[in-house]
């Protein structure tokens, strides 16, 4: 009875060394059993199919494995590109990236191309800049203590791949405002009551106090002239009224509200006598009315107090 030649074995032998070193290069690096076997014992003793026997074979070297697209890191596209914040309050720029796996996400500051944050690291001497990152989210969120009006504009959004990718975000620092209503110029009857209302809007909190001016000298509400009273209502806008009964021809004059944490707004109040309330409308309607309509007018109005240059 002849003898089985050993070549059948060492064939098999080789063969199992192709398909370990195939094994690891077609499946990224990640080993595991060959599909049917459990073991080196049950490739070895069992007989193979013949779609085993395929996976037996040889081939030829395969490229190194790349991830799909789909598996590269990207930027969640519903991410706020414009963020506004209170002077004085705390800034928060949110970059949201997906499938980041072992790559780091970075925050550069365009005004001077500087590096803010990598990772939960900062990288400025400036403590108020901070990066937060929770492990159950996808967000990198760059906060901004006590945000100033320097702080404002255009912010990178980095992540480490090569090439880099970026996301910009630009912020938008809001200051605290004051405005008299009806300004510039306010016009009021002898004897009436004057009334100047100051809005303060965009302050991260209410003004500790808000004084009001007149020709540049703090108003005093106890003064003998009497009259004077200043009501002021605090909350997200914050609203001032300064009250000034029974207005004389000296009540006129540049008027100011100064709000302790915005810059001064000012108007300027007239207060007529009489007849001459009419010329403030007088002197918007001559501008639409002929040059030479506007002359006989204008010398009326000075010489002989026309009636129909004071009653239009």
């Amino acid at each position: 009875m002849p003898i089985a030649h050993p070549l059948p074995l060492c064939v098999a032998w080789l063969l199992l060394l192709v398909v370990i070193v195939m094994s690891d290069m077609t499946n990224g690096g990640v080993q595991g059993p060959i599909e049917g076997y459990n073991s080196l014992d049950d490739l070895l003793t069992t007989t193979p199919t013949p779609g085993q026997a395929a996976m037996l074979l040889p081939t030829a070297p395969t490229a190194a494995y790349t991830h799909p697209k789909w598996m590269e890191p990207y930027f969640d596209p519903s991410t706020p590109r414009n963020v506004t914040a209170l002077m004085g309050k705390s800034a928060y720029l949110s970059c949201r990236v997906r499938n980041l796996a072992n790559k780091t996400v970075s925050w550069i500051r365009h005004r001077d191309i500087h590096i803010l944050t990598v990772g939960s690291y900062t990288y400025t001497s400036d403590q108020r800049f901070q990066a937060t990152h929770h492990q159950d989210t996808e967000d990198w969120t760059l906060q901004i203590k006590w945000a100033q009006k320097r702080d404002a504009g255009m912010y990178e959004c980095q992540i480490s791949t090569q090439p880099v990718r970026s996301y910009f975000v630009r912020l938008n620092v809001v200051v605290p405002t004051a405005t008299i209503l009806g300004g510039p110029d306010l016009h009021v009857d002898k004897g009436s009551t004057i009334n100047l209302t100051c809005t303060v809007k965009f302050s991260p909190e209410p003004p500790a106090y808000i004084f009001w001016y007149h020709h540049e000298e703090v108003i005093n509400y106890d003064s003998s002239r009497g009259g004077v009273s200043v009501i002021t209502e605090k909350g997200d806008v914050t609203t001032s009224f300064l009250l000034i009964q029974n207005a004389d021809l000296a009540d006129s004059g540049k008027y100011s509200c100064a709000p302790s944490n915005a810059d001064v707004a000012s108007v300027r109040v007239h207060v007529l006598n009489g007849v001459h309330l009419l010329w403030p409308l007088v002197h918007k309607l001559r501008k639409s009315w002929p040059k030479k309509e506007r002359t006989r007018c204008k010398f009326n109005a000075y010489k002989s107090r026309s009636s129909r240059c004071m009653n239009v």
